[in-house]
């Protein structure tokens, strides 16, 4: 259930997927130590569990996180200390493309397993629970449209600007204004995929409610079934325009990060060691 929000809003997901995704923040070990504790809070915005039903997430959980924690962060760590050595030389379009699909690959498999013990606890749900999970989708579908659909191209653009622009400083810090002309540049050049993206997200929406509101024989197979399709239903004109923003993202953050000065490097590296730290924590605690 969790994956109906798998899509991604263009340029702010590509973005996020360049710059690492993962926050090297001093809260990080400590946030990591506690999704025992949000991934339940969270799924609690979309469905209110009874007692029976905790219990049974909270043990579902368990050999969830341990895989997480003995698989993934290992391959976090390499990732990032591969973006550390490439620091060392200018970077390129493609570098930053292909960290951003080891990570892209990451959530995959973090997708699949998640799956696993959702369509578990989705079998437990009542009729109720199900129709008022479908609902909260529904309702955060409209809630996306009215805040989305309703700016301007200036606006849209506007807001690409600074999405760039604050991912971009929170790693390296202030940015100089050929820096902030570059990131300003790239955004009017994004095709806007909002409306692409929501239409997306509708359809997925329609798919997945006429899947759980039967619940009939193979339900769960047929939802394994209707993500391994996905890509395969998904319009080219997303695919196409997800691509573009993509590479016109990657570009631009090889421009800037190939013209950070000292200051901004130090910043860089600092913050990538501090996530290397954290990392090899919590697999040290494992």
């Amino acid at each position: 259930m969790v994956s109906a929000m798998y899509l991604k809003k263009g340029a702010k997901g590509a973005i996020l997927a360049g710059m690492l995704v993962l926050t090297s923040c001093s809260s990080t070990t400590f946030l990591y130590n506690r999704l025992d504790f949000l991934l339940p809070w969270y799924l609690g915005k979309y469905v209110s569990l009874q007692r029976e039903q905790k219990q049974e997430l909270d043990r579902l959980l368990r050999p969830y996180l341990a895989w997480h924690r003995s698989e993934e962060l290992p391959q976090y760590l390499l990732v990032v200390q591969e973006v550390e050595t490439s620091l060392d030389g200018d970077l390129s379009a493609q570098q930053i493309g292909n960290i951003a699909a080891q990570f892209e690959e990451a959530w995959f498999r973090l997708e699949a397993k998640t799956v696993d013990w959702m369509l578990v606890l989705g079998a437990m749900l009542s009729d109720k629970q199900i129709s008022r999970f479908l609902d909260k989708l529904q309702e955060k579908q409209e809630e996306y449209e009215k805040e989305y659909l309703s700016r301007s191209d200036d606006e849209y653009f506007e807001e690409a600007y600074k999405d760039l622009r604050d991912s971009t400083q929170d790693y390296i810090g202030r940015l100089s204004k050929n820096q902030i002309s570059l990131l300003q540049a790239a955004a009017g050049r994004l095709d806007r995929s909002d409306d692409i993206w929501l239409q997306e997200r509708a359809i997925w929406i329609e798919r997945l409610g006429a899947i759980l509101t039967n619940r009939a024989e193979g339900w769960q197979q047929q939802v394994l079934d209707a993500l391994t399709e996905r890509d395969e239903t998904v319009s080219e004109q997303y695919t196409q325009a997800i691509e573009r923003n993509s590479q016109e993202i990657f570009s631009v953050l090889a421009q800037v990060l190939n013209e950070r000065s000292e200051k901004q490097d130090q910043r860089l590296r600092r913050k990538l060691k501090n996530l290397r730290d954290d990392i090899q924590t919590l697999i040290d605690q494992t």
